[in-house]
This record gives structure tokens, sequence and C-alpha cells, in this order.
């Protein structure tokens, strides 16, 4: 029997699937979910979030939020979700280095240096995630 997952953000649904495996970052590391896990609500990281539906792979680049794991379903309500074909790797370069620069130029506050540092995080994600832009064939 496979999982039932719904990748929710606050603007849209963004997937909704059956599929065999679900691979996500959790606060506290990488978290894999087949069927029949046991039931599991926890925070989620940022990172890279792929979805196995037999010879296929989705891969989404996703920032915070929740997954709930209940009897087969796997709902994930996250603050951002992209999919690979989404992102737009001209963009996530250009944020990389205007993040690096905010970085090198000693920034003004602990919380310039914390955004700075976000932001680079977020920019190296997607420029991972974007390197799958398709569905994989394993």
């Amino acid at each position: 029997m496979p999982l039932q997952v719904e990748v929710i953000t606050p603007e849209r649904k963004v997937f909704e699937d059956e599929v065999d495996m679900i691979v996500i970052p959790g606060s506290e590391g990488m978290l894999g979910i087949l069927p029949h896990h046991a039931p599991l609500f926890t925070g989620l990281g940022a990172g890279e979030m792929r979805l196995k539906k037999g010879t296929l792979e989705y891969v989404f680049a996703v920032f915070g939020g929740f997954m709930d794991v209940r009897q087969d379903k796997v709902t994930v309500l996250t603050d951002s979700a992209e999919h690979a074909e989404e992102i737009d790797e001209r963009r996530a370069q250009e944020a990389r280095q205007r993040a690096q620069e905010a970085l090198e130029a000693a920034p003004a506050s602990s919380a310039d240096e914390q955004r700075a540092r976000a932001a680079l995080q977020r920019a190296l994600i997607r420029l991972r995630v974007a390197e799958r832009r398709r569905p994989r064939r394993s």
C-alpha cells in the first residue's frame, strides 16, 4: 500500500499523489517515511525533499514547517516548497552571490549576519535541487 502525500504551502497545494517513499529534512536530520510508518508529528528544517514513486523521483526544496504521518497518509505543511523545475537557477546563483558578499562585507549586526547566512542556505538548497530538473528514472 503506497503513501498518500500532500504537500501544502500557505499559497497552494504543491503536490498530491501516492508515493512509495518520502525523504524529508526534519528539524533534527533527514527522515525517511515508508508505508506503515508509526504515527509521527515533527518539525521540518530547510533542505531537499524527495518523493519516490516507482522509478520516478520528484525533488523539492522545502523551507521549514511540519509533517504529520498517520495511517499511510503524510501531510507536509511547509512555509515554502519549490519543485526542481520551478527554480530559476540564475536567480539562485545571484542570491548566493549577494549573500556571500554580504557575509564578506562584515555585517553591521548579528541580525544582518543571520539574515545573510539564511539567504545563503536557501540559495544553496535551491541550487542543489535545481540540478535535478526533471523526475528521474532509477
